[in-house]
């Protein structure tokens, strides 16, 4: 087996891990995250506004755990987005957009019965560094 670099990212900017999981994982140039929801770090709390606003919410959080690896949303190469009502798929849809605006990473969405704190989405995301 090949010696990988494992490399578990922290970061005070963005909302703490809500369980026993890391919030992103390095190994080599790709970054793994974990769902970020729509927390604002600096209450702890789902923003409120709706899907719109813990869209962009959960992708400004994205944008802080990719800064922290030394990668960016430009680098995403996928994401998986979890719904708590498809019929929200627009709106969410539209926001994500704001946040990719070219070369997209492929994607996969999916309605889920629940996320963590009652939130509405939820998204993780695999890039790379460089």
């Amino acid at each position: 087996m090949l010696p990988i670099d494992r490399k578990v990212i922290a970061t005070d900017k963005a909302p703490k891990a809500l369980g026993p999981y890391s919030v992103a994982i390095q190994l080599g140039s790709l970054v793994f995250t974990s769902g970020q929801v729509g927390i604002d770090p600096a209450k702890n709390e789902i923003v409120a506004g709706g899907i719109e606003a813990e869209t962009r919410q959960v992708l400004t959080n994205l944008q802080t755990v990719l800064a922290a690896s030394g990668s960016a949303l430009e680098n995403v190469v996928k994401t998986t987005v979890f719904l708590r009502d498809m019929n929200d798929f627009a709106r969410m849809n539209a926001v994500y957009g704001e946040f990719f605006k070219a070369n997209f990473p492929a994607r996969s969405t999916v309605q889920v019965a629940a996320l963590p704190k009652g939130a509405a989405v939820e998204i993780e995301c695999v890039a790379f560094v460089g």
